[in-house]
């Protein structure tokens, strides 16, 4: 992330020697993003974080896309999913490219192993429930409406609330998700104008160190394949870290709404970029105050990107027959715009209460053959009038 956090115990400088109450040193890590240039942080361990014990297992991660259909703009309906198992497990991936991963999961379950992804970071949203993501960084409790940022290599699980409903919108990036570029200065503090800052970003509360020995699962999702190891210590075994990389919660009603005038581009609602795809917030906002303005967007083309929008909840301000938990895609290459009568029925409104996500890819994303099973296959002529 963009500022120093730390927690625990750490030496006064780094890597010097730093001793265990049995005179033993305690084992660095260092976690850091783009080789030794980007952000890092630096965690002491009980234990080498390097002892395993047993590659258990090496399963494919297989998603099966649909075939070749004509392009046109989609609508699935992801309220039927049906809730199970753990926030890993219950992923449904319904869209991808070579950049990002967008799923649904509605777990109830615990995770009872430790997860990482190697080859980027994620970004969960959650729509509904509450509970605590666990890390080697710390505990961070999650509630409604948080975007979870998970970074790759860190080693986590999601505990939900018992009896909480769970419903969770992830986004798994092939690369690194961070604040977008234009917010911050080149100390990475977010500037005046940005619509977030520091104040907003919840890291890690408490740190937990586990010293109990037993048989630890630890997967490691990588190269589209998922491997699990065996650990004979508990693999969160932290005593301390400090540095600019870790897991943080930034809840979307604190994202602050940019207006204008005159009806501004979807830019404004940036919250961050990756490599390949933006994440948008729409909150509730004032409209456009120009006497003559039209609040509703108007028709464009997205000529180098796909749009993809999660509804939240309210109503969308330019759409008609969408649900909460709806998702819209539409794709580069054919123009889009308000529904018939949301263009004119915008004028004269003052403000919008409606709240969603959108994110927007630079390449075309396929869809996956569970995302043609909650299609609804009129949307593509929704704008005859």
């Amino acid at each position: 992330m963009t500022f120093y956090y730390k927690l625990g115990k750490i030496p006064h400088k780094r890597h010097i020697q730093f001793r265990q109450p049995d005179g033993s040193l305690y084992h660095e890590e260092l976690i850091g993003m783009r080789g030794f240039s980007g952000v890092q942080s630096l965690l002491y361990h009980l234990r080498p974080p390097t002892e395993i014990q047993k590659i258990l297992l090496e399963r494919t991660v297989n998603v099966s896309y649909e075939e070749s259909s004509p392009l046109c703009h989609r609508h699935l309906r992801t309220a039927t999913v049906e809730s199970g198992a753990d926030a890993v497990e219950a992923r449904v991936p319904l869209m991808a490219n070579a950049d990002v991963c967008i799923s649904i999961a509605r777990p109830r379950l615990p995770m009872l192993y430790w997860y990482r992804c190697a080859h980027g970071d994620e970004a969960i949203f959650i729509h509904d429930g509450s509970g605590v993501l666990e890390s080697q960084y710390g505990i961070l409790h999650y509630q409604v409406g948080d975007y979870l940022v998970i970074p790759a290599g860190v080693l986590w699980r999601l505990i939900p609330d018992a009896g909480v409903e769970q419903r969770m919108l992830v986004i798994e990036a092939s690369g690194h998700i961070e604040p977008p570029a234009r917010y911050v200065n080149r100390y990475g503090q977010f500037l005046e104008h940005s619509p977030y800052n520091e104040r907003d970003i919840r890291p890690p509360e408490d740190l937990v160190t586990h010293d109990e020995v037993g048989e630890f699962e630890v997967r490691v999702k990588t190269r589209d394949r998922i491997i699990s190891y065996l650990y004979h210590h508990h693999p969160i075994d932290v005593v301390g870290w400090d540095g600019h990389l870790y897991p943080f919660a930034f809840n979307i009603e604190d994202f602050e709404p940019i207006t204008g005038r005159i009806h501004l581009p979807p830019p404004v609602h940036q919250t961050f970029e990756a490599p390949g795809f933006v994440i948008c917030s729409f909150v509730p906002r004032l409209f456009d105050y120009h006497p003559l303005a039209i609040p509703a967007p108007y028709n464009h083309s997205n000529v180098d990107s796909d749009e993809v929008i999660y509804y939240v909840s309210g109503n969308f301000m330019s759409r008609k027959g969408i649900e909460r938990s709806s998702i819209t895609i539409h794709p580069s290459g054919i123009p889009h715009g308000p529904h018939p009568g949301m263009y004119e029925g915008s004028i004269g409104k003052e403000r919008t209460n409606e709240l969603a996500v959108m994110i927007d890819t630079f390449r075309p994303l396929q869809l996956t053959k569970q995302a043609l099973a909650l299609e609804d296959k009129d949307y593509a002529y929704s704008w005859i009038a």
